[in-house]
């Protein structure tokens, strides 16, 4: 890959360079909530839209702090002195992070975002000039080998990925290093791959930067830099998962054909993750015309491993072609060019007999099962995030239900998870409801309908009874044969248990 016209970036074999860069930006408080502090809420999301008129009107002053917001997340150049009175200038320029002008003054060669941690962490996420997502130059580039700093999918990923304590970690087309970020805080050893060199550079700027150890750098496209007997315990990727006619943009475009390279993603990390190991990935789909999308993925999930794939938003091709188009600012060019280039995807869906594209994540976890658990679902409501833990417990709920039988089910005790509540359907003044629903305020934030029997077994799990001791007493309220309700109801209860509304009591 050539990056060849784009700048040169700072020395990433200069550690005490960035300790020293790093050490001065908090001390003038060039973390998130200081610029929040700074520029107010609208500016502050006006940057997210990429829209910097109202942070330069914001930093007119000359305090340290916009200073360093106007060189490094606006791309303003300032005077040597004002740098020099809150940056160590000398060693900025001699290391690469900062570059003279022709006016004498100094200018940045990378943007660098404030990021922050989970547990209140002061991080920082380098990328090329002008394509700090949200930043001062938009969300795209056509330059070949630019490297993007963080957006919406890089926080979603970062959001429902599992973060239990881990020995090895892979980190596949890692970018701007976002995610091999966030997995040194719980992985022994953190291997972070790109087919870009340039992303890798980046990478270790700004692991760097933020004060974190130093990954195990790889370049080379998807599994081809792993030896054949590393396994991991966890593996995740924002890969490049558009769905285009070619590869223009290395950012986003995969290079092979529809969503081959996803599928290719997929299909190979089972035999890459250690027994209970997890795999998360963002990814696109095709919705061919004569073919169940769901289908379609669950022919994607190795063998051997459980799957969670869930649906988050699905466009037409038409929505989808113009959306990748805005991204990379075609819109804005040749008119005839555009056209060009639309025709172009609309050309490649139809080949394809694509009629829309998904967009959501999968979840594997290495189980060994000869049975394994595949949920193939659309879910485009809001949910909580962190999402980890409740990744993590859905599959561990499936595991607990596959090693419980009913007979089993019925002898186990169960709670109701935290913040479930319960809505009963009808019209107004009917003595009986027409349906009830279980309904969560966390994690997934699902609703349930359940019947009479359902919502009155729920409604009394608090773990002091097994289920069939619950059953056994609704029976004797409602007149019921005890028998027959214990063989109806094994299945509702799976249900609750798999969707999350009961948890398993030891």
């Amino acid at each position: 890959m050539s990056n060849a016209g784009l700048p040169p970036l700072p020395s990433s074999d200069r550690p005490d360079a960035a300790a020293r860069l790093r050490d001065a930006l908090l001390g003038a408080s060039f973390t998130a909530d200081g610029l929040l502090d700074l520029l107010g809420a609208p500016a502050y999301a006006a940057l997210a839209r990429s829209e910097t008129v109202p942070a330069l009107r914001a930093t007119r002053g000359d305090t340290p702090l916009e200073t360093l917001v106007r060189l490094f997340l606006l791309q303003q150049t300032v005077p040597h002195t004002r740098a020099a009175a809150v940056l160590p200038v000398d060693v900025c320029l001699e290391s690469g992070w900062l570059r003279r002008t022709d006016a004498g003054e100094v200018a940045a060669t990378v943007d660098v975002r404030p990021y922050g941690g989970p547990d209140g962490e002061d991080w920082f996420i380098v990328s090329d000039l002008g394509c700090a997502v949200g930043g001062a130059g938009g969300i795209g580039s056509t330059a070949e080998g630019v490297v993007l700093g963080v957006g919406g999918a890089s926080t979603t990923l970062a959001g429902i990925t599992v973060r239990t304590p881990v020995a090895s970690a892979l980190d596949i087309g890692t970018g701007s290093g976002i995610q091999a970020l966030h997995t040194a805080r719980h992985a022994t050893r953190v291997t972070a791959t790109d087919v870009n060199p340039r992303a890798l550079h980046i990478t270790a700027l700004t692991l760097a930067l933020s004060g974190a150890p130093a990954a195990d750098l790889r370049e080379g496209s998807l599994f081809t830099p792993v030896r054949d007997d590393e396994t991991f315990d966890l593996i995740v990727s924002n890969p490049p998962f558009v769905i285009s006619p070619g590869a223009r943009l290395t950012y986003r475009d995969g290079g092979m054909g529809g969503d081959d390279l996803c599928r290719t993603l997929v299909q190979q990390s089972g035999e890459r993750l250690n027994e209970g190991g997890f795999a998360q990935f963002l990814a696109n789909w095709q919705h061919v015309e004569g073919e169940d999308w769901q289908d379609r993925l669950r022919s994607w999930v190795p063998r051997g491993c459980d799957a969670w794939i869930v649906q988050r938003e699905v466009q037409d091709v038409t929505q989808y072609a113009e959306l990748w188009l805005r991204d990379a600012g075609d819109h804005r060019g040749d008119t005839a060019e555009y056209r060009a280039r639309y025709d172009a995807w609309l050309d490649e869906f139809e080949a394809r007999k694509a009629k829309a594209v998904g967009f959501g994540w999968i979840t594997l976890r290495r189980s060994g099962s000869a049975v394994p658990s595949v949920t193939v679902e659309e879910w485009p409501h809001p949910v909580e995030q962190p999402l980890g833990d409740t990744v993590r417990a859905h599959f561990d709920r499936l595991g607990y239900l596959r090693s419980h039988d009913d007979a089993a089910l019925l002898e186990a005790r169960f709670r109701l998870a935290d913040e479930v509540v319960q809505e009963q359907v009808g019209l107004p003044g009917a003595e009986d409801p027409e349906h009830v629903v279980l309904r969560q305020n966390r994690g997934m934030r699902r609703a349930t309908r359940v019947d009479t029997i359902g919502a009155g077994f729920a409604g009394v799990c608090d773990g002091s009874m097994s289920a069939g001791r619950i059953l056994d007493a609704i029976a004797q309220l409602l007149g019921e044969d005890p028998v027959v309700l214990r063989d109806r109801t094994p299945a509702q209860i799976r249900l609750l248990v798999e969707q999350g509304f009961l948890e398993p009591v030891g």
